[in-house]
């Protein structure tokens, strides 16, 4: 099977320090990879690297104009995928108005359609940032910890719609995380980064039950 996302010997340095040795990686198509390893390892310039054409991100802080609507956001992006004009007037005629409507409704945030995006909490606003990323059309979605910010009660129900969405548009999706617990319930590979190599590359379960990937990157 042609992976979806492929890249070998992958080497960054930021002021001369080495950042990523030598990185190869292959995730196949379908798949949700959770990234992790500590703070500095490298998952994120790693991210950040591999972001291209074909390639949507979702950031850990929602890149959304936030004195506009949700739907304003929503048809800004289809503007931007389809060349449209981009004021705010012409916006309301695109004839994709109705496919982000549809997306909004997948991430279950259709209600807050007319609302202003400053006035979404702050789980609301993560899945109009996602379904802006699927706006774009993307067969690969990267996030950098998708539910960093939403209070814990929340975290499992945003991941929930997430993984659904994101499952019913046949979008493989990678994301950074440092809970053990969301990469366990949510991710079917796992990509151990330690001082910018790749450590270990397996299923949640063979991942966190290794005793150096415990001691050295988790923690425990």
């Amino acid at each position: 099977m042609t992976p979806m996302l492929s890249f070998e010997n992958i080497n960054v340095a930021i002021a001369g320090a080495p950042v990523l040795r030598n990185v190869t990686f292959a995730l196949k198509p379908g798949a949700s990879a959770a990234l992790i390893g500590r703070n500095g390892a490298g998952k994120t310039t790693t991210v950040r690297t591999i972001t291209k054409l074909g390639i949507a991100r979702a950031f850990q802080i929602p890149q959304l104009f936030l004195d506009q609507t949700v739907m304003e956001n929503m048809l800004m992006a289809a503007a931007s995928l389809k060349g449209h004009p981009s004021g705010l007037k012409a916006l309301s005629s695109l004839p994709e108005a109705s496919e982000m409507e549809r997306l909004l409704d997948l991430v279950g945030v259709k209600s807050y359609a007319e609302r202003k995006a400053r006035e979404l909490p702050e789980g609301q606003r993560k899945l109009v940032d996602i379904a802006l990323a699927l706006a774009l059309k993307p067969k690969l979605l990267l996030m950098d910890e998708p539910t960093s910010g939403v209070a814990s009660s929340e975290k499992l129900g945003i991941m929930d719609i997430l993984t659904t969405a994101l499952a019913k548009e046949k979008v493989t999706s990678v994301f950074v995380e440092h809970d053990m617990d969301m990469v366990e319930r949510y991710a079917n590979r796992v990509a151990v980064w330690n001082m910018g190599k790749i450590q270990k590359v397996g299923t949640p379960a063979e991942v966190l039950a290794d005793p150096k990937v415990r001691e050295q990157v988790i923690g425990i």
